[in-house]
């Protein structure tokens, strides 16, 4: 199930958080969180009209959190053969305890330059003659999102608990972006964040980017190379969450709800696009309604102005 395990290093810190029995009853079964009803009104404050210190709030909370708490275990599995499996201590780049990372953007980058993880027909994946080809065909785009499967697993050695934070099965991506040889895969979890953030969940984005480098011809196989895996958390109005709060939401997710119905999970990330998708739409209504009174507002003031000048 999870290679990456298989490390006496890995296998030690199992067994301090509880054993390996343990360890699946928590890390197999995937998260599910119910995403909450949002009433927007006309009083509502959106994300970007708060000041950086009424939307993250003052939360001190240095003191129990460490990005050196977390590990991260990492495994991605092709038509169940395992092609890459990886451990990360502690977050990269989240040195210094008054440093950047506290107030940017959380990300992790999983893979190192020098990192060469690739697929090819051998390993089932169907040959590309050309990327024209492809783009009509998709067959390379479905094999993808047939075939990968992804569990990225965050420990948090202090609080010794363990979570998969992963959908396990790809939720969506796009083809042929940024560049015609690349495919963006994308996994995800709904996070709760209750008394951390205002809008109390957010989604756990999980980045998975391939590149064609070859395509099939005389003597050559098809062959495609992973460039990315990436953790990011957004909020509900699609804003990056800064590191501070990124670790104190890691932290709660460790003790929430999970299912061992896969299903229920992928469920409840598509029920989080959609209301996403809702409140977006609220909110361009609710701008428009603000930029017709601005201008019916400016003519009535000239209008005013004229008849004020006769």
């Amino acid at each position: 199930m999870w290679p990456s395990t298989d490390r006496d290093d890995v296998k030690s810190l199992i067994m301090s958080i509880g054993g390996f029995k343990k360890f699946y009853a928590d890390c197999f079964p995937l998260i599910v969180n119910e995403v909450p009803e949002f009433r927007w009104n006309d009083d509502f404050e959106y994300p970007e009209e708060l000041t950086e210190a009424e939307y993250y709030g003052d939360v001190d909370e240095l003191e129990n959190i460490s990005p050196l708490d977390f590990v991260s275990i990492m495994d991605i599995r092709y038509k169940d053969k395992t092609i890459c499996s990886k451990v990360l201590w502690g977050i990269p780049n989240a040195d210094g305890f008054n440093g950047w990372f506290y107030n940017c953007p959380f990300r992790i980058d999983l893979l190192a330059y020098s990192d060469k993880v690739t697929l090819t027909v051998s390993d089932g994946l169907p040959p590309i003659m050309s990327i024209e080809k492809e783009r009509k065909d998709g067959k390379l785009w479905q094999e993808l999102q047939d075939g990968i499967r992804l569990s990225w697993i965050i420990v948090n050695r202090k609080i010794k608990k363990a979570a998969n934070l992963s959908s396990w099965s790809p939720l969506g991506g796009q083809r042929h972006w940024p560049t015609d040889k690349d495919f963006v895969v994308r996994f995800a979890s709904i996070l709760p964040a209750k008394d951390i953030l205002p809008c109390q969940i957010v989604e756990c984005i999980l980045i998975m980017k391939f590149r064609v480098i070859h395509t099939q011809g005389e003597g050559i196989q098809t062959i495609i190379k992973l460039t990315e895996l990436s953790m990011q958390l957004e909020d509900m109005n699609g804003s990056h969450v800064n590191g501070l709060k990124s670790l104190l939401i890691l932290k709660a997710a460790l003790s929430c709800r999970r299912s061992m119905n896969h299903n229920e999970a992928l469920e409840s990330c598509n029920l989080y696009l959609k209301v996403q998708t809702e409140l977006k739409e609220k909110k361009m209504r609710y701008e428009n309604r603000l930029d017709r009174l601005w201008i019916l507002g400016g003519i009535a003031t000239c209008i005013s102005f004229c008849f004020y000048c006769l």
